[in-house]
C-alpha cells in the first residue's frame, strides 16, 4: 500500500531559513536509507508560501491569491510517498521523521488506488 506523509512548515521555514548542514546531511542519509529499503518511492520539500499561490473557486468564480497566505503551520512543507505493508509502518516511518527533523505535525494518509474505486 502507497502512504502519502505530509509535514507542515514552521515559521522558519516560512521565512526561508534553510535547515543547517548537518540536518540536511541527516535528512538526505535517512531519505537514502528509506529509498534504498525500497519503501521511499517519492519525497520533496516545497517553497514557502511568498513562492506560490493558491487557487480559490467559490460559485463558479475563480480567485487567484499570491502568497504569502495563512499560518505557517496549516502550510506543507513536504511530502514523501512510502510503500508499506500496512498504516502502522507508514506511522513508524512517519515518527522517525518527525523525531529527526524536529516536526511537531506530520499527516499520513493512505494513497487511493484505481482497484479502490471498483
Amino acid at each position: 500500500m502507497r502512504y502519502m506523509v505530509m509535514h507542515y512548515q514552521t515559521q522558519a521555514m516560512e521565512d526561508g531559513v534553510l535547515p543547517t548542514p548537518e540536518m540536511q546531511a541527516a535528512i538526505g542519509q535517512y531519505m537514502q536509507e528509506s529509498a534504498m529499503a525500497g519503501v521511499l518511492l517519492s519525497g520533496e520539500g516545497v517553497a514557502p508560501s511568498s513562492a506560490g499561490a493558491r487557487v480559490e473557486v467559490t460559485d463558479g468564480r475563480v480567485r487567484v491569491i499570491d502568497g504569502p497566505y495563512a499560518e505557517a503551520k496549516e502550510l506543507i512543507a513536504g511530502f514523501a510517498i512510502l510503500e508499506v505493508r500496512s498504516l502502522a509502518e507508514a506511522v513508524e516511518h512517519a515518527r522517525k521523521f518527525a523525531l529527526l527533523v524536529g516536526a511537531e505535525r506530520i499527516d499520513v494518509r493512505r494513497v487511493i488506488e484505481y482497484s479502490d474505486l471498483q
